[in-house]
């Protein structure tokens, strides 16, 4: 009977413990999915060590509309993390919630429909970045350049496998 005890306690405990992590996939400011992609909405943002003014400047995000992805929230603070791996602390009103991805494959092929063999209406160089207009599961809808087309998502850090925009 004790055994049978000690596994409806683990069972419990380990169905509480399963609830808290999906409720951290929440931020506890926004209650907006964790991670997350935005952009940058200002030309310039400083990123510092942690969630104040108080803490050291570590680097500048100089380009506007680059996509980062937030992984923590604190107050009007947001802690991202760029397409390398570099991240820290972003003051909130920064950052967009206009979704934007960078080219990861140089001279991606831009298609007029999200099918291999399309027609190309443009290529992009790596590092590129594209303003999202949709996603299916595999294809996204960009525009860069003055120019739309379908890219595969394979191809576009800035959105997550198997995300759906509208």
């Amino acid at each position: 009977m004790r055994m049978k005890t000690s596994v409806a306690l683990a069972v419990a405990v380990a169905l509480i413990v399963g609830g808290a992590a999906r409720a951290q996939d929440r931020g506890p400011v926004t209650n907006l999915p964790l991670p997350r992609f935005v952009s940058m909405k200002a030309s310039e943002g400083n990123v510092r060590r942690g969630p104040s003014l108080t803490h050291r400047i570590d680097w500048v995000f100089k380009r506007k509309d680059v996509p980062l992805e937030i992984t923590a929230e604190h107050g009007h603070w947001r802690r991202v993390r760029d397409r390398d791996g570099a991240g820290g602390w972003i003051h909130y009103s920064l950052l967009s919630g206009a979704r934007t991805a960078i080219v990861e494959k140089d001279m991606l092929e831009l298609l007029s429909k999200p099918v291999e063999g399309a027609m190309v209406v443009a290529r992009l160089e790596m590092g590129v970045i594209a303003h999202l207009e949709e996603c299916s599961t595999d294809w996204c809808d960009i525009s860069a350049g003055g120019y739309e087309g379908w890219a595969p998502k394979t191809s576009l850090w800035g959105v997550k496998a198997g995300e759906i925009l509208e």
